[in-house]
């Protein structure tokens, strides 16, 4: 018998199990999860561990099992990647956010396999040029990027774009530009995972939190903005993208509003509460001169292409995080 697979790599990671949650709803579907998992007691397999699986694969061994079961993938959802900002190797970050991406979108043009991929707002560096997902390639050379990171998911949008331009592409190519996500399952992302998850322990415990300083004089402590994204809704457009194939491009995935941390903070404290205590305290130095003080996504791209669902709230996504999530004894979705 036929199977219809969604395969994701990065599948046990933040983003890529919640859309692997999101798939593995329907019944019909088989999800196949490509990732490491780590440590037992502190790894990400409990991300997973609600839902069902079709396969599990090892980074390592990924082509060779799409090879073997490439007739029966409908879909794969490339999450995988270095996804810190400070992280210092920068050849580990290309190798992983670009070469990878990059033979992973030839397999799927070959084979004319659809394909879903992680681009993010880092690309858009401080903002100069705005923050429009116009797939232009001009447009794209254009963006610079504030670190290596941004600027690897950079590189692979202007190959994908390329490609597709030359006729050499999936039958569905799409890569999301996530602004910045929160949500359930980022807690073994440490440092990287969001202010809601960083403070919610000292909010639950009765104490104040820290925020940065601003280093702007236009801008106060706490009042860096950013397009916060409830994880909830990056599933919900792989899964709409699943459903229409004939969507292709790069598309921002944000709110498409900013707000500061210090509302996401006061957030927080109400969905436990409690009025808001939060100190402020130096940015590291060594990320002041790369720190994006405003980020928004123009989500009128997606709208077009006919994505017309809600988006989540501030007010709701962090009610929800804290309600059912991170005030659990088991806070995994």
């Amino acid at each position: 018998m036929s199977r219809r697979i969604v395969f994701v790599t990065g599948g046990a990671g933040f983003i890529g199990s919640n859309i692997a949650a999101r798939f593995a709803e329907d019944r019909d579907l088989d999800v196949v999860v490509c990732d490491r998992l780590r440590e037992a007691d502190t790894g990400k397999w409990r991300n997973i561990a609600k839902h069902p699986i079709g396969d599990f694969v090892a980074p390592e061994a990924m082509f060779d099992w799409l090879e073997t079961r490439w007739r029966d993938i409908e879909l794969v959802v490339h999450m995988a990647a270095v996804s810190s900002t400070t992280e210092p190797d920068a050849d580990k970050i290309v190798h992983a956010n670009f070469t990878l991406s990059r033979d992973l979108y030839r397999w799927c043009a070959d084979h004319q396999r659809r394909l879903v991929y992680a681009s993010s707002a880092a690309t858009y560096g401080a903002g100069e040029h705005g923050f429009d997902d116009d797939n232009d390639f001009e447009a794209l050379a254009r963006l610079r990027p504030l670190n290596t990171y941004g600027w690897s998911k950079a590189l692979f949008d202007l190959f994908a774009a390329r490609q597709a331009a030359r006729d050499y592409a999936p039958p569905q190519w799409v890569g999301l530009k996530f602004f910045n996500v929160y949500g359930p399952n980022e807690a073994h992302k440490g440092a990287m995972r969001s202010v809601a998850s960083q403070i919610w322990p000292k909010v639950r415990d009765g104490q104040s939190v820290q925020l940065f300083k601003s280093y702007r004089a236009d801008v106060p402590d706490g009042g860096q903005r950013r397009d916060f994204v409830y994880v909830r809704d990056a599933a919900d457009v792989a899964r709409w993208l699943f459903d229409n194939p004939d969507v292709s491009g790069v598309f921002n995935l944000g709110s498409g509003q900013a707000r500061s941390f210090a509302e996401m903070a006061g957030q927080v404290f109400q969905a436990a509460g409690r009025p808001p205590e939060i100190d402020y305290a130096p940015m590291p130095s060594e990320i002041r001169d790369k720190y994006q003080y405003f980020t928004e996504a123009p989500m009128a791209r997606l709208r077009a292409a006919g994505y017309a669902a809600p988006l989540t709230s501030l007010e709701d996504g962090i009610a929800d995080y804290v309600g059912r999530y991170l005030s659990q004894p088991d806070p995994y979705r």
